[in-house]
Formats: structure tokens, C-alpha cells, sequence
């Protein structure tokens, strides 16, 4: 089994570190480490240290006697998924499996067919719930740099954000999609991927048009057509493998 990760300010660079607060309770009153047990310590930002129990005091103090440290590169193809506003739930369901599949950066976006808006309260509560699902599945999933959760945007905004990448795409449910599937595209060896998943209307004509003069194609995934939270996940996937960073 792999080591737990818990979640640090900074990384420590040792020889010992204490996990305190929530982590630490985590870690002591949930997982009940002992002396012995490998663990490992991130910032969620690439920065990661490796280490044994060392003690286990209380209800949350757990000291870790760290054997290595170091930092993950940033990869050379980053992956960016423009997510449409789901349903209910099905937005941290989306967030959680792109991110324990190996996504960069999750983009949310209020597509003018999405049922669900963000707005006031609302949308800061949404985002807050986004973000701490990304956190809890990019420790699930082992991963030491998670994946950034940026504020909602509107069309216009995803369009500049398309418009700076150095491939754009949007995935489309038609199976005759001029530019070809996503599983054929030709991509870039370094720089930035931004995928843009629509809500389960589809992304409108007119949205494909402003995303089309920003430079970005129409690409299918499969036969199939996905739920909008779970497309972005197989699309993931899909890029993952085809720029080597599951290989």
C-alpha cells in the first residue's frame, strides 16, 4: 500500500516534523498511524517530503521523522479542463475523478445552458466545495500537486483563456465533428492543453463561434455521448496518456 499524504504549509526539509490540527487529527484519530508507518508530507504544490512515524501523541499531534525531500517538476504538457456548471452535485464529482485522473488546473465556467448559476453566497459556497474536493482527492489519489481551482468565468473570459493556449479544444457530441477525435489530434510536446467540457445542453452556436475565433477546434471524444461531469474525465485521460505522462 502507498504511504497516506497529509497536507503541509511548507515542506519540511527535516529531520523531524510535527502534524498538529486537522491533518494531524486526521492522521492520529482517522488512519490511527503508529510508530514505523510510512507517510508523506506536500504542499499540494509540487513540494513533498517522505518519512516514518515517529510518535502518535494525543488526539491530533503525530511526529514524523522525515527520511527525504524534494520537489516535483511541472509537467511539460499542463492540462487545463474548462468545466461547465453541472447539476446538484455532479460538479464535485467532476472535479474529484479529474483530479485523481491527473488534471492541472479546473477552469469552472457559467455556459449560458447551464441550469445551475453561480451567484453570490451561492457561488462562493460552490467554489469553496470545488476547491476542498480537489484538496481531499489530490491526497486520495497520492498526487502532490493538485490541481488549481480558478473562479467561475464567463464566456468572454474563457475565450482569452483559450486564445493564450497553445492548443485549444472544445469537446463536442458530434460524432461528425469537423476536426477529427480527441484520441487522433495532434498535440503539442510542451506548453498548455485547454479542453472545454459544455453542460449537458451541449456548448450553443454561439459559443462555439466566439471559441472558434479564440483559435479553438471542435474535437469528439467517442461514439458515445458523457455526462458533462464525467466527459472531462475521460477526456483527461485520454491526453494523459497521449502526452507520455502515464507512460
Amino acid at each position: 500500500m502507498t504511504a497516506p499524504v497529509f497536507v503541509v504549509e511548507e515542506v519540511p526539509a527535516g529531520p523531524e516534523y510535527v502534524l498538529e490540527g486537522p491533518e494531524g487529527r486526521h492522521a492520529v484519530s482517522v488512519k490511527r498511524l503508529n510508530p514505523g508507518e510510512a507517510v508523506v508530507l506536500t504542499d499540494g504544490r509540487g513540494g513533498w517530503a517522505e518519512g516514518v512515524v515517529k510518535s502518535a501523541e494525543g488526539k491530533d499531534r503525530l511526529t514524523v521523522a522525515v527520511s527525504a525531500a524534494g520537489r516535483e517538476p511541472e509537467p511539460q504538457v499542463r492540462i487545463t479542463v474548462v468545466q461547465a456548471l453541472p447539476k446538484g452535485d455532479r460538479g464535485e464529482l467532476a472535479v474529484e475523478t479529474m483530479t485523481e485522473t491527473g488534471v492541472d488546473a479546473i477552469v469552472p465556467w457559467q455556459a449560458s445552458r447551464c441550469i445551475t448559476q453561480w451567484r453570490g453566497d451561492r457561488g462562493a459556497k460552490s467554489l469553496a466545495k470545488w476547491r476542498a474536493t480537489a484538496r481531499e482527492a489530490g491526497k486520495q489519489s497520492r498526487r502532490v500537486r493538485f490541481p488549481e481551482v480558478a473562479e467561475a468565468l464567463s464566456t468572454k473570459q474563457v475565450a482569452a483563456l483559450l486564445a493564450g493556449a497553445d492548443l485549444a479544444m472544445v469537446l463536442h457530441e458530434d460524432r461528425d465533428a469537423p476536426s477529427g477525435a480527441l484520441a487522433t489530434a495532434e498535440l503539442p510536446d510542451s506548453g498548455s492543453v485547454v479542453l472545454v467540457v459544455g453542460p449537458e445542453g451541449g456548448v450553443s452556436p454561439e459559443e462555439l463561434a466566439v471559441f472558434a475565433g479564440a483559435g479553438a477546434l471542435p474535437y469528439r471524444l467517442g461514439p458515445s455521448v458523457l455526462r458533462t461531469s464525467t466527459a472531462g474525465t475521460a477526456a483527461t485521460a485520454v491526453l494523459l496518456a497521449r502526452t507520455g505522462r502515464w507512460s
